[in-house]
């Protein structure tokens, strides 16, 4: 794990991150808020959803709650053609959005986490999850957390992070017997192992956000 995990985690739990907000995800944050208020279900966040594939699995097996998938390219959410009227796809940085939802008062019951860029490069550890100063923001959104990743370091690093900040987490192989990615099915037909993190989070935010 890398050398500076703990020390970048404990700056960032101590610390708001106050950039400033993109205009594009302001607006895709308050169509999302719109909508979500006219679900009226709980909310499953799908971040870093990639074409989508994912929300709409969510969303299907998931019929009594609200789907969002989150994705910053436009390109990767047009390929999925058609969702369940519960799964809406949204164009926004995670950085922004986040923390919007966390503004207007928003609580997941479940937050997924299928495969985000694992940043291999040691000079990046701030642009990984756990690493960003957005990772007080996921913990504060709340609800039933899942990661999925291929790189067993990048899984062993995150439970590090959530201990720090006084979370439990489960960490396992995953079978992916049914993959719900195009990067599962990947990874699953070469041979790599795959991992699966679950952990419960806590709903009060652990600082100044």
């Amino acid at each position: 794990m890398h050398e500076k995990l703990e020390h970048t985690v404990r700056k960032h739990l101590s610390h708001a991150y106050r950039k400033p907000y993109s205009d594009h995800t302001e607006q895709a944050f308050a169509s999302a808020n719109a909508w979500l208020e006219q679900q009226d279900k709980p909310l499953l966040l799908d971040s870093y959803c990639g074409t989508g594939t994912s929300s709409r699995w969510l969303a299907e097996t998931h019929p009594d709650c609200a789907v969002i998938g989150i994705d910053k390219s436009e390109v990767r959410l047009t390929k999925l053609q058609t969702q369940p009227d519960n799964c809406l796809l949204v164009r926004a940085d995670t950085d922004d959005f986040w923390r919007l939802a966390l503004a207007a008062g928003w609580q997941t019951r479940q937050h997924s986490l299928f495969y985000p860029n694992p940043w291999p490069k040691s000079e990046h550890l701030k642009r990984r999850c756990h690493g960003s100063p957005l990772f007080p923001t996921l913990i504060a959104l709340g609800g039933q957390l899942e990661l999925r990743t291929n790189w067993r370091i990048y899984a062993e690093e995150f439970c590090a992070a959530l201990k720090i900040a006084g979370i439990s987490s489960e960490l396992k192989k995953l079978s992916a017997d049914q993959p719900v990615t195009a990067f599962e099915r990947k990874y699953s037909e070469a041979g790599q192992s795959l991992w699966q993190i679950r952990a419960q989070l806590s709903s009060p935010p652990l600082s100044p956000l």
